[in-house]
């Protein structure tokens, strides 16, 4: 049964226990304060004792393993819990493909916000479905967004995704026709690669072939590009290959960089040109592909 939950929330030993634990002392936090509360209104034992205290249970329930997470470092894994529990019972629960839509995975390591804006570009699409999120770190903010919008999540460990069968039953189980790396920081697999032929894209904050390879992204790509001194920068979209940032370049934006650029500035200008372009590429690839 623990070996199903591991499984089921994609979670190690030491992180299932504490889980578990969280359960445990959040529910009896909230039965504890449930009976307390009765005892202030002065409400006798019978039926409406009894309607009262489910009412005050099922309110306090939320909050109190919520309250519980945080000191346990369980407050991601509740958060989303409890947000896919809302969206099932609001009605807004996890999206299922419509037929004859191509299914697409992103890959992303961080905060998910090229994640996010193709989320939002392929909402109402009669021909893409984003399908699944693959992340390798646990709690990163792309999860709160897969579970915020309903779609579902393969958490990938490195020692399977390197050595062992690379994920790739697991993505073409879930019908996966493109992968979309979007802020994906682990290298992907010969074997990945091969069995996703011109299938797998990535995009990078520089105009590429400068400025790649391993180590070499986020605010690191943004401040080579100013200690080079160049005048302008952009996105770079190509095809995965077996090296860091080598495969063929599909699309690039540039813009400026002012005399008073900051990295930070520089990234800011890079996440409009991500946010613009990134998903009218994809889409473009998957019509090509059709």
């Amino acid at each position: 049964m623990l070996q199903k939950l591991r499984q089921r929330w994609k979670v190690n030993g030491v992180n299932l226990a504490l889980i578990l634990v969280t359960f445990a002392t959040g529910g009896s936090l909230c039965g504890y304060l449930g009976r307390k509360l009765l005892l202030l209104m002065n409400v006798d034992k019978g039926f409406l004792w009894v309607l009262l205290y489910i009412v005050f249970i099922t309110l306090l329930w939320p909050l109190c393993v919520i309250l519980i997470s945080i000191p346990l470092g369980q407050f991601n894994f509740f958060r989303s819990y409890l947000t896919k529990i809302w969206g099932k019972m609001s009605g807004k629960g996890a999206k299922t493909a419509k037929t004859g839509q191509k299914h697409v995975a992103i890959f992303a390591s961080g905060a998910g916000s090229n994640a996010q804006q193709l989320i939002q570009y392929f909402k109402d699409s009669a021909t893409v479905h984003i399908s699944l999120i693959v992340c390798n770190k646990p709690g990163a903010g792309v999860l709160h967004i897969a579970a915020r919008e309903g779609i579902p999540v393969l958490l990938i460990e490195k020692e399977r995704f390197f050595s062992g069968d690379h994920y790739i039953p697991a993505l073409q189980e879930a019908g996966i026709s493109m992968i979309v790396l979007a802020g994906f920081l682990w290298k992907v697999p010969v074997e990945l690669i091969k069995a996703y032929p011109q299938q797998i894209v990535n995009i990078h904050p520089a105009l590429l072939p400068l400025y790649g390879g391993k180590g070499m992204y986020g605010q690191r790509v943004h401040e080579a590009v100013l200690a080079a001194g160049d005048t302008e920068s952009g996105i770079s979209i190509h095809y995965v290959d077996e090296l860091y940032d080598h495969g063929a370049v599909i699309f690039q934006a540039r813009c400026t960089i002012e005399a008073n650029e900051t990295a930070a500035s520089l990234a800011a200008k890079i996440h409009r040109l991500e946010h613009e372009h990134f998903p009218k590429v994809v889409e473009e690839l998957l019509k090509a592909k059709a």
